[in-house]
């Protein structure tokens, strides 16, 4: 694609880096084929290239963002399902990055909107307070029925279907820092992500993660001071809010380098693990953390990932059950992890099937499921069917965001791909199974 940067604008290196990115795109159309906004609305404007155009404008004029392109990059899940189809190799996500911080700089949303972001970005990344917000949202919820489900009050009506109906989980002891020491010989010694929302809406998935590596000979260590990885107020734009929290994790990551080495960075939440995994990009112009991010970045393992270099334990239980795998947008079209976590399944004795439409997104995309009600229940009434097809009588998935977006919509149980592999080889059974078929102790 042609541009016209004046030679001023492409002294600032996040000009250059976008300005690259749009050179690279040949209008081919092959991404609106996988575009989940598009394939529902199908609007240009609501297509990556589409979206491309919007933001070439806006950055080109070096002008502020006006409606037309916040509604239209607002509607963007960041699923990156266009980077995979993509022929050219354009790097979307770092262009829509860029745009959404140009947003946040220069656009002026309508109160509630701002209201409702900040509270997001107060509150989700913080452990105590998204407790806090859970314990008011159990209460409120059996409302959220007398809510419209568009506007303002649509995405509050939003934030209540999404809350658990008995508040936040309890706290486990596996999330304090520790570590916990590999049975048998070590094979590897790595650090946990522990994160943010994750904790407070599903911590089992923690320890099924602990007992499963530790049981494969890895040394797990949870840090001190590792938090929320940064990605929920990147993808809103506040490009100062996720380096600062970015930094505190790779500082903390890094502290645990310093007492012995360190195999791997494991996390089991694959939109925290695509972020993670771009820490060196987000951090290439600062001279101070420029290296260390890029020494997390290439650190950073999704847990199955890991598992694969040790190697999956033979002669567990073999559970004979029939698993529709649905597959992150963030692991399968960030990481481009795709194959893995079936293949170990299959290892494990489960039967595995794949939905349908697999590569597009269910709608959750961080806090898209809030801000973008509307769309987000589209694609989850479409995933959801597309799995219910499979005739599997249970669901696996690597990203709490996927757990949460689909798990009261789905007639089985929704579980974290650990959670499988950890009961297959040796753990306990999830509470989740306790009435399906076959899945007896």
């Amino acid at each position: 694609m042609k541009t016209s940067f004046r030679p001023e604008q492409l002294r600032d290196p996040k000009i250059a880096a976008s300005e690259k990115i749009i050179r690279t795109c040949v209008h081919c159309g092959f991404c609106t084929a996988t575009c989940p906004t598009y394939v529902l609305l199908g609007d240009e404007l609501d297509s990556p290239r589409g979206r491309i155009y919007l933001i070439k404008q806006m950055l080109e004029e070096g002008r502020p963002a006006d409606e037309r392109t916040v509604r239209h990059v607002d509607r963007c899940l960041s699923c990156l399902s266009c980077m995979t189809t993509c022929p050219s190799g354009v790097h979307y996500m770092h262009l829509v990055d860029h745009a959404r911080a140009h947003i946040e700089a220069t656009w002026r949303r309508p109160l509630p909107d701002r209201l409702l972001r900040t509270v997001l970005a107060s509150v989700l990344p913080r452990p105590g307070a998204f407790r806090t917000a859970l314990l008011a949202a159990a209460l409120a919820r059996p409302f959220r029925r007398l809510l419209p489900g568009s506007g303002p009050l649509g995405r509050l009506r939003a934030m209540l279907e999404l809350a658990p109906p008995t508040g936040p989980a309890a706290p486990s002891s596996v999330e304090r820092p520790q570590t916990f020491a590999a049975c048998g010989p070590r094979k590897a010694r790595v650090a946990l992500l522990v994160g943010c929302a994750q904790p407070v809406l599903a911590p089992e998935i923690h320890e099924a993660t602990v007992r499963l590596l530790t049981r494969h000979g890895v040394e797990v260590v949870v840090p001190r001071g590792a938090g929320c990885c940064g990605a929920l107020v990147h993808h809103m734009g506040r490009e100062a809010s996720a380096l600062v929290q970015a930094k505190r994790n790779i500082e903390a990551f890094l502290a645990i380098a310093r007492e012995g080495p360190l195999d791997a960075v494991v996390i089991n939440a694959s939109g925290c693990g695509t972020t993670v995994k771009d820490y060196g990009w987000m951090l290439r112009e600062d001279p101070q953390w420029a290296e260390p991010a890029a020494r997390v970045a290439a650190l950073a393992l999704d847990v199955t990932e890991l598992l694969d270099r040790v190697g999956l334990r033979q002669g567990g239980r073999a559970p004979r059950l029939t698993v529709a795998y649905h597959s992150a947008c963030s692991m399968q079209h960030g990481q481009k992890i795709t194959d893995l976590p079936k293949r170990l399944l299959a290892a494990a004795g489960f039967t595995v099937r794949e939905p349908r439409e697999g590569h597009l997104c269910c709608g959750s995309a961080g806090t898209y499921n809030i801000l973008q009600p509307e769309i987000a229940r589209r694609l989850k009434a479409r995933k959801v069917a597309n799995l219910e097809r499979t005739g599997a009588g249970l669901v696996a998935t690597g990203n709490i965001g996927c757990l949460a977006q689909l798990r009261d919509a789905l007639p089985m149980p929704i579980l974290h791909t650990v959670e499988l592999l950890d009961w297959a080889t040796g753990g306990p059974r999830p509470p989740a199974l306790a009435t399906v078929e076959g899945a007896g102790e």
